[in-house]
């Protein structure tokens, strides 16, 4: 049954889509403030809502990896998200990587076919007093807005700096100097791999190291997330550091030789038809016109056309540990709920279970109901967990991993403790779901 109530949602971004479609589901009249299509942040670039902006891989689909699990959790309780990446799901090995257009199109017409939202096209710069909100504005939030939260929050606020990796068409790639394969596998795989010899290598890391970088402004002070760290900023803690990290070769045989290359790019594709290839952890600030000149010092791009080159974008998220109750609502505003990065948690699949936990805590405070959160020994439960880890002086956003889970408790060897994590996680999560009223949106798998 319908209720008159509303809820407010700011942001209809991963965050806030998920947020709405699940305090929807359970009758709450949503009304979902975007300022698209009048008003585009630096990282967007389409109307529509849902938009990636940076990779279109939202990483392991192993229910047995910590995202996988997540994943999992997340369909289990009828994710949106979720529905629209297998809807559009194309080839990338063990991932699951989406056509980002096709996917944000998927869930933009999920919302707008769901008769208790409203979309509201503003800009809001002042956060509502009264009644519940949930703030899923994601890491670009500035201006007037970013300012209040910083005041409600009664600290400052936090930022770091992400950075997006170039696109090249496949067409333009020299397969003379390329070759299909996955990692530890003969037979043609989903990625495509430009190997460099060691003489190549030098070359490029030589350019890489030198090349020139955007400038940041005279206040702005860079603070990288360790996970995406640009390719540069990489390169300058050693030779080798690429190496073990975006351009490593191993489990590789350039079919060419017959052996290993010295050093490998991967490229992925970022559509269905595979028209279009992403630089597989090549995040980068460089300058476009440096971009070109050493991106193209790789034989197999030489000659590639980029359809977007790499750029770097203001993420800002809040303190959580100190600003967030234990149900994601501010301590000093405790109507308004917060979603998505800006919370803290980083990543996509991160950032859409953030809003299904902030949309279905929304509706049942509206249904005067304060159910309990998923224990920490789930994917969901341990994002929370980490939100509130009020031992860590220096709060980072955090994708999930097993780290974050509460402990096994028996050792086990490490091949086997990823499916330990992942049985342990989906019993506690189904439940958890049966205690709070859920039916699983599907049959659990086996693991």
């Amino acid at each position: 049954m319908a209720m008159e109530t509303e809820l407010t949602i700011i942001g209809a971004g991963l965050a806030g889509c998920e947020a709405a479609l699940m305090a929807a589901r359970l009758g709450v009249m949503v009304e979902l403030w975007e300022m698209k299509p009048r008003h585009l942040t630096p990282a967007h670039n389409s109307p529509l809502l849902g938009e990636l902006v940076c990779s279109n891989s939202l990483r392991s689909a192993d229910p047995t990896s910590a995202v996988g699990l997540l994943k999992l959790e997340m369909s289990l309780m009828g994710s949106a998200v979720t529905r629209a990446a297998e809807a559009t799901r194309v080839p990338a090995g063990k991932a699951l990587a989406v056509d980002r257009e096709r996917f944000a199109a998927v869930l933009d017409q999920a919302v707008r076919d769901e008769p208790c939202i409203t979309i509201v096209n503003r800009r809001v710069e002042r956060l509502p007093e009264h009644g519940p909100v949930i703030l899923a504005t994601g890491p670009l939030t500035d201006g007037p807005l970013a300012a209040e939260l910083a005041r409600l929050a009664g600290t400052d606020h936090l930022h770091f700096y992400d950075a997006i990796a170039p696109i090249v068409t496949a067409e333009s790639v020299d397969m003379d100097h390329a070759f299909w394969a996955d990692r530890y596998s003969d037979a043609p795989g989903d990625y495509l791999n430009c190997p460099l010899s060691q003489q190549e290598y030098a070359a490029f890391y030589a350019a890489l190291t030198t090349a020139e970088q955007v400038p940041l402004r005279d206040f702005e002070k860079p603070k990288f997330f360790e996970g995406c760290l640009p390719i540069e900023v990489m390169a300058g803690r050693g030779e080798k550091t690429l190496l073990f990290g975006p351009m490593k070769p191993v489990g590789l045989t350039d079919p060419r030789t017959g052996q290993r290359p010295f050093a490998a790019l991967q490229l992925r594709k970022e559509d269905a038809a595979g028209r279009l290839l992403n630089m597989v952890g090549f995040q980068t600030k460089l300058t476009h016109r440096a971009q070109l000149e050493v991106f193209r010092l790789i034989p197999a791009l030489a000659h590639a056309e980029f359809v977007r080159l790499g750029s770097i974008h203001r993420n800002s998220f809040i303190d959580a540990p100190r600003v967030l109750r234990p149900d994601l609502r501010l301590k000093t505003a405790e109507n308004i709920l917060v979603a998505g990065q800006l919370s803290g948690v980083e990543g996509y699949v991160e950032s859409s279970a953030s809003g299904m936990l902030c949309g279905w805590l929304a509706a049942m405070g509206l249904l005067g109901q304060s159910p309990a959160l998923p224990p920490p020994t789930t994917a969901m439960g341990a994002l929370v967990h980490h939100l509130q880890d009020t031992a860590s002086k220096h709060f980072q956003p955090m994708n999930v991993n097993f780290g974050l889970f509460s402990a096994l408790e028996k050792r086990y060897p490490k091949k086997q403790r990823g499916r330990q994590y992942a049985k342990r996680a989906l019993n506690d999560f189904l439940s958890w779901l049966e205690s709070v009223g859920l039916t699983p949106a599907h049959r659990p798998p086996e693991l």
